[in-house]
């Protein structure tokens, strides 16, 4: 039963609230002043309070700082006649639970205690039920969903559920994780049928979605033909519900215009953050820029020429634009752009670039410690929110709607959580992601992989002329028969990206203008 401590110096009058509040399971003991309340919170433990504003003695608002000192933990309920700003600016600043104005009957008391004790229990079966109700709709969503629209409708609405119920303490989290299941699966049919069509059918095929070649030319290009001053900021492994984590931090600065493209295979760095900035498919970069290509089987760092891609689809477009572009790695980085930010403010376009996720789920791959702090997405996602609200990013982004920039934000690919193995045989030149591999001899299930023997029609380079591509669907990922327990356990549970699921090629796209 919550135990309740009701301050008030004309108590007396207050004993039908009292008894209203009782009846409804509550123990309410009472205090004539602000001085026995805190003498009473001294002795016993309380699990909320409800004072007085106007008590002779100790105000409500001096009983409130003190007990905020001494137990901050207990949420407090002020009453108080007065309306003036004062007095409820002062209670805000001292974290009061509500503030309520009298006359006050019993049921606002009930609905306040309610919202301060009991929400997370309310909330979580108001969850369950509302879930409850929309599961069968998802449901045949998923298995009507014909389109890369309603696929991105579908998409949003589970990460909508998902950011809902992980909030909760239920069991229906566990019921969406299967749903999930099942619509990724469906996706992946869904890939497999139309990709080639989305990737070969040129510009005016009106079935195919927004890919990663094309975000500069519908996103970025409009807004500096209309002589807007714009960041382009991409955020590697950057997943719509990480997002939907940070999305509340930017509320209060920016409107915002929310979309998903669709990331190229393979959803990986080199490829779809290349396509990105080049405007250009990976075997197009190769072919027009060999210098700017870096093959898979070379040791040089493959994201070592975005600058360079960034200017060449400026100038195959004929358009003369002063940007920069910075990748910040750590918060050093972060802290020198900030120093450094009015050297940015003639430019048309800055381009920035975050690596800490992508640094993350690696760093979470090798570290045990990473792997108990990121133990699954919800946690993968507060950390996102922790790093995003800590690290020099929020500062920069707030810095920009300052100026009153226009911000584009985006990623190249989300990534996902895998947990089943599939065995694939490959010689000494394969890759080694996870997630997908190209190789001239790979033994493999065909039934398990999308595979794609043709590269060049896929707008994939081909170093070899047998050269072929294997993407893993769902949350498979690829291990070698050599020491297979070994790899299987070291990598079960990691997230990974490369391959097809909707977290890794449905990601966000979002225009922030600031207010």
């Amino acid at each position: 039963m919550p135990v309740l401590l009701w301050a008030d110096d004309e108590i007396d009058l207050l004993k039908p609230h009292i008894l209203f509040l009782k009846a409804k399971g509550y123990d309410v003991d009472t205090a004539c002043s602000g001085a026995d309340a805190l003498a009473m919170a001294a002795e016993k433990e309380y699990d909320l309070i409800i004072l007085d504003e106007n008590m002779p003695g100790l105000t409500g608002l001096e009983t409130l700082q003190r007990v905020k000192m001494a137990k901050p933990h207990i949420p407090v309920i002020m009453i108080t006649k007065s309306e003036e700003e004062n007095i409820m600016d002062q209670a805000v600043g001292n974290k009061i639970a509500d503030y309520l104005i009298k006359p006050v009957n019993p049921k606002q008391i009930l609905s306040s205690i309610k919202k301060n004790l009991h929400s997370e229990e309310l909330v979580s079966q108001q969850a369950s039920t509302d879930y409850r109700q929309e599961f069968s709709h998802i449901s045949s969503m998923i298995s009507s969903a014909s389109t890369i629209g309603e696929w991105m409708e579908l998409y949003r609405l589970l990460v909508h559920w998902e950011m809902q119920l992980s909030q909760t303490d239920t069991s229906m989290d566990e019921l969406l994780a299967m749903q999930l299941g099942e619509a990724n699966s469906a996706f992946v049919k869904f890939v497999r049928r139309n990709y080639e069509k989305w990737v070969t059918g040129g510009t005016d095929n009106p079935d195919a979605p927004l890919m990663s070649p094309r975000v500069f030319k519908n996103s970025i290009f409009p807004l500096l033909d209309s002589g807007e001053k714009v960041f382009f900021i991409l955020i590697d492994n950057f997943r719509l519900d990480q997002w939907a984590a940070v999305k509340p931090l930017l509320t209060d600065i920016f409107t915002m215009h929310e979309e998903l493209y669709c990331s190229i295979l393979p959803t990986a760095t080199q490829y779809a953050r290349n396509a990105i900035f080049s405007g250009l498919m990976p075997i197009e970069i190769a072919r027009m820029f060999p210098s700017l290509w870096v093959d898979e089987d070379s040791p040089e760092g493959k994201n070592l020429n975005e600058s360079p891609l960034i200017a060449t689809q400026f100038e195959r477009y004929r358009r003369k634009c002063r940007f920069s572009y910075t990748k910040i790695n750590d918060s050093v980085a972060g802290e020198k752009l900030l120093r450094e930010f009015s050297n940015l403010l003639d430019n048309d376009l800055n381009v920035i670039v975050f690596n800490f996720i992508d640094m993350m789920s690696h760093a979470r791959t090798e570290s045990r410690m990473i792997r108990e702090l990121a133990a699954n997405d919800a946690a993968y996602r507060s950390l996102t929110e922790s790093w995003f609200r800590h690290s020099p990013a929020l500062e920069i982004f707030r810095r920009i709607a300052a100026k009153g920039y226009k911000i584009v934000l985006t990623t190249d690919h989300g990534t996902i959580r895998v947990d089943k193995p599939v065995k694939v045989v490959g010689d000494k030149n394969t890759n080694t992601n996870l997630r997908y591999k190209i190789g001239k001899n790979l033994a493999y299930s065909q039934r398990d992989v999308y595979e794609v023997k043709n590269p060049p029609r896929f707008g994939l380079p081909s170093p070899n002329v047998s050269s072929t591509y294997i993407f893993a669907t769902d949350r498979d990922f690829f291990a070698y028969p050599n020491n297979y327990n070994h790899y299987v356990q070291y990598y079960d549970g990691t997230f990974q990206h490369g391959g097809i699921s909707m977290q890794e090629m449905l990601v966000p796209l979002i225009t922030l203008t600031p207010k």
